[in-house]
Parts: structure tokens; sequence; C-alpha cells
């Protein structure tokens, strides 16, 4: 493939940003269960990092149950990869709506103080990742992945551009996309922006108020799960392996405009690219420094984040 000459030269500068593009995708999944959480209850989600677990670890036992030792390749290759991206969703999902039916719906139902929400989100977070600990084991197993993701997927000006990464891009962009238009176009889309904009109003004009909570608690976890099996193919999974990721995905949410779908797929893919080019000129370990020193930054400027905090029809 012919490239620029500023890249052909700076071969370095290509694998950083694709890398860093591939990180800002998983970063921008996640952000969105905190962004959608946040939207209809004004609450941040502290146990979404668990959900990401759970997709980690439900994308691992289905491969593991399918696969076994084997390494399949072409079609069938293909077709075990979307299970698995299903299986961490579903994961997700299912986790996501306990969340919320055992943390939350029994605090609103009594209108319990907003630390109390936090106070039960954390609880719930060390529950279920010591849970997982518990009867999954503490060391990092890894996913058998089929030999479509491993090895590199094609080259971009002399730099090989990992198939995992272009697998997690695909992926992020696809359902970014979609949830968009679910948001944006739905029955159940028009719900969320009602409850998010005037939850009393919206339940006056027929919208089920627990039941959308439930169904937006249920697809952010369905985008975390898939983030989940997407980072566990990478780094592989441990019951620890969401709050990293889900520190940085709730930086990227804030970055874009907490509350604002769009805005958190513009502040993963941000925070990927901050904390990757840097690394032209410095360590690893100035990574984390650089990433939110920018969102500090940025804050300090425009408080409400790039797109601003609402919900609403142009979120």
């Amino acid at each position: 493939m012919h490239c620029p000459g500023f890249l052909a030269n700076n071969n370095i500068w290509v694998s950083l940003v694709v890398g860093g593009l591939a990180n800002g995708f998983l970063y921008a999944l996640i952000a969105l269960g905190y962004t959608l959480v946040y939207g209809v209850l004004k609450l941040i989600n502290f146990a979404h990092s668990e959900v990401v677990m759970a997709g980690g670890f439900g994308g691992l036992f289905t491969m593991r149950a399918l696969l076994g030792t084997s390494t399949p390749a072409g079609f069938w290759a293909i077709g075990f990869m979307l299970i698995g991206i299903l299986a961490g969703a579903l994961a997700g999902g299912a986790t996501a709506f306990v969340l919320e039916r055992v943390a939350y719906r029994p605090l609103r139902k009594r209108n319990a103080p907003r630390l109390t929400y936090l106070i039960s989100a954390i609880g719930a977070s060390f529950f279920l990742y010591n849970i997982a600990g518990k009867e999954f084991g503490r060391y990092t197993e890894f996913i058998q992945t089929p030999a479509v993701v491993n090895g590199n997927a094609f080259t971009l000006c002399g730099v090989g551009v990992q198939s995992d990464w272009v697998l997690t891009m695909v992926v992020a962009v696809v359902l970014l996309v979609v949830l968009d238009a679910v948001v944006s176009r739905t029955k159940l889309g028009k719900g969320i922006r009602a409850v998010a904009q005037d939850a009393e109003t919206a339940s006056l004009m027929g919208v089920h108020i627990d039941r959308t909570i439930a169904l937006t608690f249920v697809l952010g976890g369905l985008m975390g799960g898939v983030a989940g099996f997407l980072f566990g193919l990478q780094f592989g999974v441990i019951y620890t392996m969401g709050f990293v990721p889900g520190l940085k995905a709730f930086t990227a949410a804030v970055l874009g405009g907490i509350g604002n779908i769009r805005g958190a797929m513009i502040g993963g893919l941000l925070l990927g690219l901050f904390e990757s080019i840097p690394l032209r000129w410095m360590s690893a370990e100035w990574q984390d420094v650089v990433a939110f020193g920018v969102l500090v930054t940025l804050l300090l400027f425009r408080p409400t984040g790039i797109l601003g905090e609402r919900l609403g029809r142009e979120a």
C-alpha cells in the first residue's frame, strides 16, 4: 500500500495510531454503559467494570467449551468469533440487569439519597469481582482464539496491523452505529430520551419508567460485555480485568460529555490516541499520566466535556 512520505519514513506512527484507535473503540463501548445510565438516572454505575469482567468470562467459558484446544480457520473461525462476541454481550447484559434490579431499583423505590446509590454500586462491584476471583481463580486465563484473530490482518505502510485490532474496530463501529440508531429512531430510544429529559412527564405520557431504566442498563451491559470479550482476546481474562478499562472508559465518558452517546464515542477514541501517541517520545510509564492530564486540562476550559452532558435527540 502506498503511503505518504512522512508515514513511510516513520512507521512507528502507524502502529501507535492504529493501536490507539483500537483501544479507543474499547473505551467507547464501555463508556456507553456509564453515559446511558447517567442519562436516565443522573448517577454513575460504579459496578460497570464488573459488567466488563462478566463479558470476558462469558466469552472465555463459551470459547473453551466450543473449541477446547482446537484452532479453527476460515468461515468456522468467523462463526466461533461471532458466538464468543454474543456470549460476552449476553453475560454483560445479564449482569447489568441484575445490578439494576438488586443495587438500584430498591433504592429508587424508597427515594434513597444519592450517596446511597454510590455505596450500593461500590458494594456490588466488590462483591462481584471477589466472587469471580473465588469461583474462577485469581490468575489470568487466555481465550482460545480461532486463527482469524492470530497474527497480522494486513500491512499498512510497512507495519503489520494485528487481526485483533481490526476485529475490535470493526465490531465496535457496527455496535456504535446500531446503538446510535436505536436511541435516535426506535420507540425504546424515544423512551430513554424522554426519561433522561423529564422522568415524571415521561411517565404521564405512558413511558414505563422501570422497564426503560432496566433496558437502558441492559443496553449498556451488552456493549460492556462485548468490550470485555474483545479485551480478553488481547490481554486475557482475570477477575480484576474490568477496573482499569472501566476507569479509563469513565474518563472517556466525561471527556466526551457524560450523558451524551456520541460524546462517549468521541471521548473513547480521543483517550485511546492521547495515551498512545505520546509513547513516540516517552516510556509507557507516562501513558496514563498524559491521558488523564489531557482530561484535566480540557475540563478546566470545558467542564461539560466536548459535546456536553445531555442525552437528548441530538445525542
